[in-house]
Protein backbone atom coordinates (compact mmCIF):
# COMPACT_ATOMS: atom_id res chain seq x y z
CA UNK A 1 0.00 0.00 0.00
CA UNK A 2 2.54 2.51 -1.22
CA UNK A 3 2.38 4.07 -4.69
CA UNK A 4 -0.57 6.05 -6.00
CA UNK A 5 -2.01 5.72 -9.52
CA UNK A 6 0.29 8.05 -11.45
CA UNK A 7 3.44 6.75 -9.82
CA UNK A 8 2.29 3.14 -10.34
CA UNK A 9 1.74 3.72 -14.06
CA UNK A 10 5.00 5.64 -14.36
CA UNK A 11 6.86 2.73 -12.74
CA UNK A 12 5.36 0.29 -15.24
CA UNK A 13 6.43 2.48 -18.17
CA UNK A 14 9.98 2.65 -16.79
CA UNK A 15 10.05 -1.12 -16.46
CA UNK A 16 8.71 -1.71 -19.97
CA UNK A 17 11.37 0.57 -21.45
CA UNK A 18 14.07 -1.83 -20.22
CA UNK A 19 12.48 -5.28 -20.11
CA UNK A 20 12.18 -6.21 -23.76
CA UNK A 21 15.65 -7.78 -23.85
CA UNK A 22 15.00 -9.90 -20.75
CA UNK A 23 12.62 -12.37 -22.36
CA UNK A 24 14.11 -15.29 -20.39
CA UNK A 25 12.68 -13.91 -17.15
CA UNK A 26 8.98 -13.83 -16.24
CA UNK A 27 8.24 -10.47 -14.63
CA UNK A 28 4.98 -9.35 -13.04
CA UNK A 29 3.82 -6.41 -10.96
CA UNK A 30 1.09 -6.71 -8.33
CA UNK A 31 -0.36 -3.27 -7.59
CA UNK A 32 -3.20 -2.49 -5.18
CA UNK A 33 -6.53 -3.63 -6.60
CA UNK A 34 -7.76 -0.08 -7.23
CA UNK A 35 -4.95 0.39 -9.77
CA UNK A 36 -5.14 -2.97 -11.53
CA UNK A 37 -7.07 -1.48 -14.45
CA UNK A 38 -4.68 1.43 -15.00
CA UNK A 39 -1.54 -0.64 -14.60
CA UNK A 40 -2.95 -3.42 -16.77
CA UNK A 41 -3.81 -0.94 -19.52
CA UNK A 42 -0.33 0.59 -19.36
CA UNK A 43 1.50 -2.73 -19.76
CA UNK A 44 -0.82 -4.29 -22.34
CA UNK A 45 1.15 -5.72 -25.27
CA UNK A 46 4.42 -5.83 -23.33
CA UNK A 47 6.31 -8.74 -21.77
CA UNK A 48 5.27 -7.51 -18.31
CA UNK A 49 2.39 -9.26 -16.55
CA UNK A 50 0.01 -8.04 -13.85
CA UNK A 51 -1.14 -9.79 -10.70
CA UNK A 52 -3.30 -9.06 -7.66
CA UNK A 53 -2.25 -8.96 -4.03
CA UNK A 54 -5.28 -10.88 -2.79
CA UNK A 55 -8.66 -12.32 -3.82
CA UNK A 56 -11.82 -13.76 -2.27
CA UNK A 57 -12.86 -17.34 -2.91
CA UNK A 58 -16.54 -16.78 -3.78
CA UNK A 59 -17.48 -16.22 -7.42
CA UNK A 60 -20.01 -13.50 -6.54
CA UNK A 61 -22.36 -12.41 -3.82
CA UNK A 62 -22.84 -10.09 -0.86
CA UNK A 63 -19.20 -9.79 0.23
CA UNK A 64 -18.72 -6.04 0.46
CA UNK A 65 -15.17 -4.92 -0.16
CA UNK A 66 -13.97 -8.22 -1.62
CA UNK A 67 -12.77 -9.04 -5.15
CA UNK A 68 -13.50 -12.23 -7.08
CA UNK A 69 -11.35 -14.26 -9.45
CA UNK A 70 -13.75 -13.35 -12.26
CA UNK A 71 -13.08 -9.67 -11.62
CA UNK A 72 -9.34 -10.27 -11.76
CA UNK A 73 -9.70 -12.17 -15.03
CA UNK A 74 -11.81 -9.32 -16.36
CA UNK A 75 -8.93 -6.95 -15.66
CA UNK A 76 -6.39 -9.15 -17.42
CA UNK A 77 -4.60 -10.45 -14.34
CA UNK A 78 -2.36 -13.48 -14.71
CA UNK A 79 -1.21 -13.96 -11.12
CA UNK A 80 -2.63 -13.54 -7.62
CA UNK A 81 -0.71 -13.63 -4.34
CA UNK A 82 -2.27 -15.78 -1.60
CA UNK A 83 -1.47 -15.95 2.10
CA UNK A 84 1.17 -13.26 2.22
CA UNK A 85 2.60 -13.03 5.73
CA UNK A 86 0.90 -9.67 6.27
CA UNK A 87 -2.46 -11.16 5.28
CA UNK A 88 -1.85 -13.94 7.79
CA UNK A 89 -0.49 -11.80 10.64
CA UNK A 90 -2.61 -8.66 10.33
CA UNK A 91 -5.86 -10.00 8.87
CA UNK A 92 -5.85 -13.43 10.47
CA UNK A 93 -5.85 -15.55 7.31
CA UNK A 94 -5.28 -19.23 8.05
CA UNK A 95 -3.93 -22.10 5.97
CA UNK A 96 -7.56 -23.19 5.46
CA UNK A 97 -8.45 -19.73 4.12
CA UNK A 98 -5.49 -19.84 1.75
CA UNK A 99 -6.44 -23.33 0.61
CA UNK A 100 -10.02 -22.30 -0.14
CA UNK A 101 -8.81 -19.33 -2.18
CA UNK A 102 -6.21 -21.49 -3.93
CA UNK A 103 -8.81 -23.88 -5.29
CA UNK A 104 -10.92 -20.96 -6.54
CA UNK A 105 -7.92 -19.32 -8.20
CA UNK A 106 -6.88 -22.50 -10.00
CA UNK A 107 -10.45 -23.12 -11.15
CA UNK A 108 -10.50 -19.61 -12.61
CA UNK A 109 -7.32 -20.21 -14.59
CA UNK A 110 -5.20 -17.72 -12.66
CA UNK A 111 -1.70 -18.55 -11.42
CA UNK A 112 -1.51 -18.51 -7.62
CA UNK A 113 1.59 -17.45 -5.70
CA UNK A 114 1.19 -19.14 -2.32
CA UNK A 115 3.26 -17.64 0.48
CA UNK A 116 4.67 -19.55 3.44
CA UNK A 117 7.25 -18.68 6.06
CA UNK A 118 8.17 -18.64 9.73
CA UNK A 119 8.40 -15.82 12.28
CA UNK A 120 11.58 -14.88 14.12
CA UNK A 121 10.32 -16.60 17.28
CA UNK A 122 9.68 -19.80 15.35
CA UNK A 123 13.10 -19.73 13.72
CA UNK A 124 14.85 -19.12 17.03
CA UNK A 125 12.91 -22.07 18.48
CA UNK A 126 14.22 -24.25 15.62
CA UNK A 127 10.68 -24.70 14.28
CA UNK A 128 11.30 -23.47 10.72
CA UNK A 129 10.97 -26.85 9.04
CA UNK A 130 7.92 -27.82 11.09
CA UNK A 131 6.12 -24.51 10.44
CA UNK A 132 6.89 -24.32 6.72
CA UNK A 133 5.99 -27.96 6.09
CA UNK A 134 2.71 -27.55 8.00
CA UNK A 135 1.79 -24.40 6.08
CA UNK A 136 2.58 -26.09 2.77
CA UNK A 137 0.69 -29.27 3.58
CA UNK A 138 -2.47 -27.50 4.74
CA UNK A 139 -2.41 -24.65 2.22
CA UNK A 140 -1.99 -27.10 -0.68
CA UNK A 141 -4.49 -29.69 0.60
CA UNK A 142 -6.64 -31.39 -2.01
CA UNK A 143 -4.59 -30.34 -5.05
CA UNK A 144 -3.98 -32.79 -7.87
CA UNK A 145 -0.49 -33.14 -9.33
CA UNK A 146 -1.64 -31.15 -12.35
CA UNK A 147 -2.97 -28.33 -10.17
CA UNK A 148 0.25 -28.26 -8.15
CA UNK A 149 2.26 -27.89 -11.34
CA UNK A 150 0.33 -24.64 -12.01
CA UNK A 151 1.01 -23.26 -8.54
CA UNK A 152 3.91 -21.01 -7.55
CA UNK A 153 5.25 -21.06 -3.99
CA UNK A 154 7.00 -18.19 -2.25
CA UNK A 155 9.08 -18.78 0.86
CA UNK A 156 9.10 -15.53 2.80
CA UNK A 157 10.69 -15.70 6.25
CA UNK A 158 8.59 -13.21 8.17
CA UNK A 159 11.60 -11.97 10.12
CA UNK A 160 13.24 -10.85 6.86
CA UNK A 161 10.35 -8.83 5.40
CA UNK A 162 10.77 -5.08 5.59
CA UNK A 163 13.33 -5.43 8.35
CA UNK A 164 16.45 -5.13 6.23
CA UNK A 165 17.41 -8.60 7.39
CA UNK A 166 17.79 -11.29 4.77
CA UNK A 167 18.19 -15.02 5.09
CA UNK A 168 21.63 -16.01 3.91
CA UNK A 169 21.67 -17.83 0.57
CA UNK A 170 22.46 -21.03 2.49
CA UNK A 171 19.55 -20.52 4.92
CA UNK A 172 17.12 -19.80 2.10
CA UNK A 173 18.35 -22.72 -0.01
CA UNK A 174 17.98 -25.12 2.92
CA UNK A 175 14.29 -24.27 3.28
CA UNK A 176 13.67 -24.27 -0.48
CA UNK A 177 15.27 -27.69 -0.82
CA UNK A 178 13.14 -29.02 2.03
CA UNK A 179 9.98 -27.62 0.41
CA UNK A 180 10.89 -29.38 -2.84
CA UNK A 181 11.46 -32.61 -0.94
CA UNK A 182 8.05 -32.22 0.70
CA UNK A 183 6.45 -31.72 -2.73
CA UNK A 184 8.05 -34.97 -3.87
CA UNK A 185 6.38 -36.71 -0.94
CA UNK A 186 3.00 -35.02 -1.38
CA UNK A 187 2.92 -35.33 -5.18
CA UNK A 188 5.84 -36.75 -7.17
CA UNK A 189 9.38 -35.97 -8.28
CA UNK A 190 8.34 -34.55 -11.64
CA UNK A 191 5.91 -32.09 -10.06
CA UNK A 192 8.39 -31.16 -7.33
CA UNK A 193 11.06 -30.28 -9.87
CA UNK A 194 8.68 -28.28 -12.05
CA UNK A 195 7.20 -26.05 -9.33
CA UNK A 196 8.61 -22.53 -9.15
CA UNK A 197 9.65 -21.70 -5.59
CA UNK A 198 10.39 -18.02 -5.09
CA UNK A 199 12.25 -16.39 -2.23
CA UNK A 200 10.74 -13.28 -0.66
CA UNK A 201 12.50 -11.54 2.17
CA UNK A 202 14.30 -8.23 1.56
CA UNK A 203 15.53 -9.23 -1.90
CA UNK A 204 17.65 -6.36 -3.21
CA UNK A 205 19.96 -5.66 -6.13
CA UNK A 206 23.05 -6.46 -4.08
CA UNK A 207 21.89 -9.90 -2.88
CA UNK A 208 19.71 -11.07 -5.78
CA UNK A 209 22.48 -12.87 -7.65
CA UNK A 210 23.58 -14.89 -4.62
CA UNK A 211 20.02 -15.82 -3.68
CA UNK A 212 18.76 -16.63 -7.17
CA UNK A 213 21.90 -18.60 -7.93
CA UNK A 214 20.94 -21.26 -5.40
CA UNK A 215 19.80 -24.57 -6.96
CA UNK A 216 16.28 -24.53 -5.51
CA UNK A 217 15.52 -20.80 -5.61
CA UNK A 218 13.66 -20.14 -8.86
CA UNK A 219 12.67 -16.51 -8.48
CA UNK A 220 11.96 -13.63 -6.15
CA UNK A 221 8.86 -12.12 -4.59
CA UNK A 222 10.17 -8.57 -4.32
CA UNK A 223 8.90 -6.09 -1.75
CA UNK A 224 10.35 -2.64 -1.15
CA UNK A 225 12.89 -2.94 -3.95
CA UNK A 226 10.04 -3.21 -6.47
CA UNK A 227 8.85 0.34 -5.76
CA UNK A 228 11.69 1.91 -7.75
CA UNK A 229 12.49 0.94 -11.32
CA UNK A 230 16.27 0.95 -10.92
CA UNK A 231 16.36 -1.48 -8.00
CA UNK A 232 13.69 -3.76 -9.46
CA UNK A 233 15.36 -3.86 -12.87
CA UNK A 234 18.69 -4.73 -11.24
CA UNK A 235 17.04 -7.79 -9.68
CA UNK A 236 15.54 -8.79 -13.03
CA UNK A 237 18.94 -8.33 -14.66
CA UNK A 238 20.54 -10.57 -12.04
CA UNK A 239 17.91 -13.25 -12.71
CA UNK A 240 18.50 -13.03 -16.46
CA UNK A 241 22.19 -13.86 -16.00
CA UNK A 242 21.55 -17.09 -14.09
CA UNK A 243 21.39 -20.27 -16.12
CA UNK A 244 19.66 -23.31 -14.59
Amino acid sequence: MNLLRDSSVALVHQLMDHLQANTNVDVAVCPPSVYLHDVGAALRGSTLHVGAQNVYHAAEGAFTGEISCGMLNDLGCKYVILGHSERRAIFGETDKDVNTKLHAVLKAGLIPIVCIGETLEQREANQTQQVVRSQCTHSLAGLSAEQMSRTVLAYEPVWAIGTGKTATPAQAEEVHADIRQLLTTLFNETVAQSVVIQYGGSVKADNAMDLLGQPNIDGALVGGASLKADSFLAIVQAASKIKK
